[in-house]
């Protein structure tokens, strides 16, 4: 079996942003010659996440204001008392999950005629990165 690691960087201009990362992940896999495997694509950090799903972008402003109902951003959570300020983007995450895994066939992303690879800030304006893995022959 073979392996290649490769991280992404982010640094989002808004707190929470939707950024496709589709392209970059495609270039990982091509890079690594798996032709056969599977690629895991991981957000490294609490308060950002990783989701397949549809680039159309009244979806994502639905995927926004569903998190935003589910885990309101609001002065009262408790991990607000450890001076931060993010226990919404925490929560989000949560919903959200931090990582997908993608099959890879004949060298390439194997995905749905409209799935899309995403990176999901929910406390951004700050540099994090994102672990690309692959595995396969």
């Amino acid at each position: 079996m073979n392996t290649a690691t490769e991280y992404l960087w982010m640094n989002t201009a808004r707190r929470r942003e939707y950024v496709r990362i589709t392209d970059e992940v495609a270039q990982v896999v091509r890079r690594s010659g798996v032709q056969e495997g599977m690629v895991l694509v991981s957000a490294m950090h609490i308060t950002a996440g990783v989701y397949v799903n549809d680039n159309e972008q009244g979806l994502i402003q639905d995927i926004d204001d569903w998190l935003e109902e589910l885990a309101p951003a609001r002065p009262n959570y408790r991990h607000h008392r450890t001076g931060e300020d993010n226990g919404d983007a925490h929560l989000k995450s949560l919903l959200v999950h931090h990582e997908v895994i993608v099959p890879i066939t004949a060298g390439q992303l194997d995905l749905g005629p409209w799935q899309e690879i995403f990176y999901a800030e929910f406390d951004g304006q700050r540099r994090k990165r994102i672990i690309v893995k692959v595995l396969g022959e």
